[in-house]
């Protein structure tokens, strides 16, 4: 059954002798109206983040009571504790012996992130050391990917589908028209543009105008951009829903009251700690961090592959029924730290490395 949430505070109950399972009040969001999969967002994200801490403690698994969880899988609740974000962040923009350079920053992450995969940038340095855009060269790179492509090794990630880029660049292979564009990204000075911006949904226009890049990446760019130095936007100052996500909002509302995706999307993160409340739940945050717009708009992409095996019979807008990865553990640990900026690293605990 559909029931109604509410946008605002919650009025004080009625005075009335104390009696057991007394009902409150509670002012009207009408017409918006949510499903059990909303309820289901919510102890998700506390399931998915207890897991987290137990594989941080270093705890032996399974590390969640749900069975979906322990058999498939999903990213965290925080994008940037993801093994791959982890890895941009701390090898890719911060490591040490990199320059500071804005192009430098930049080139460094449209490098790590057209490809996405880590394997991919360490067979890079492998062959260059240190990858920089002084010392770039077009041909010996592509010859490297090329030469891995030829036998049989994957150099893109299946987080996403990268647009080949063919029809601007024109060449033959994917790896080469993506490395063009980090070119023609650079040399229409986009990191001076970048820097001057004023807000992260102009910064998110400058990203989009780049051909290939649509709303999707664009904003997943935008994103990654600002764990580095050259724009500092609160994560929660702007979103763009993925289609992951717009299928997880229909699955939670059968009708939402007006509010479009982006707005539903902030409303869940304005109403975290109300709705962890009003479930009895306990949701440990990121070591001081909220759920930002980003983390919010991924939950619902993550709850509507979830809710496929959890609520079989919520369709949504989604016509998938199963999820097609399954979880493996990857033992590498991760040494968790966050863009300076965030002001949280202080407050995780020292040697805190973990398998997630």
């Amino acid at each position: 059954m559909s029931k109604i949430i509410s946008n605002s505070d919650p009025v004080l109950p009625i005075k009335q002798p104390p009696k057991k399972n007394r009902m409150q009040i509670h002012v009207s969001l009408a017409p918006a109206k949510t499903t059990e999969v909303f309820d289901t967002y919510w102890k998700f994200a506390v399931l998915r983040q207890e897991a987290f801490f137990k594989r941080f403690q270093q705890l032996a698994g399974p590390w969640s009571e749900d069975e979906i969880i322990n058999k498939f899988k999903f990213t965290n609740a925080y994008r940037a504790a993801d093994r791959t974000s982890q890895y941009l962040i701390k090898e890719v923009i911060y490591k040490e012996g990199y320059s500071n350079a804005p192009n430098e920053i930049l080139f460094r992450i449209l490098l790590f992130k057209l490809f996405n995969k880590i394997e991919t940038w360490e067979l890079l340095m492998s062959e260059f050391g240190l990858l920089t855009y002084k010392d770039y060269d077009f041909r010996k790179y592509d010859k490297i990917l090329s030469e891995a492509m030829s036998i049989g090794e994957r150099i893109y990630s299946a987080a996403y589908i990268m647009p080949s880029g063919g029809a601007f660049f024109g060449l033959k292979s994917k790896h080469s028209n993506h490395l063009k564009l980090i070119e023609h990204i650079l040399e229409n000075k986009t990191a001076d543009k970048l820097i001057e911006a004023k807000s992260m949904q102009q910064a998110f226009e400058i990203i989009k105008t780049f051909h290939g890049l649509g709303d999707f990446l664009a904003y997943q760019f935008t994103v990654d951009i600002n764990y580095s130095t050259l724009t500092n936007f609160s994560e929660s100052s702007f979103v763009v829903p993925g289609p992951g996500a717009k299928g997880g909002i229909s699955k939670c509302f059968t009708n939402t009251g007006g509010l479009n995706n982006v707005e539903i999307i902030k409303l869940m993160t304005d109403r975290q700690e109300k709705e962890f409340e009003r479930l009895g739940l306990t949701f440990n945050d990121l070591w001081g961090r909220k759920l930002q717009l980003i983390d919010c708009q991924n939950l619902f992409c993550e709850v509507d592959k979830y809710s496929r095996v959890r609520h079989p019979d919520i369709k949504g807008s989604s016509d998938r029924v199963k999820i097609k990865q399954i979880f493996k553990s990857n033992h590498s640990p991760i040494e968790y730290w966050f863009p300076p900026k965030w002001d949280i690293n202080k407050n995780i605990p020292k040697n805190n490395k973990t398998d997630q």
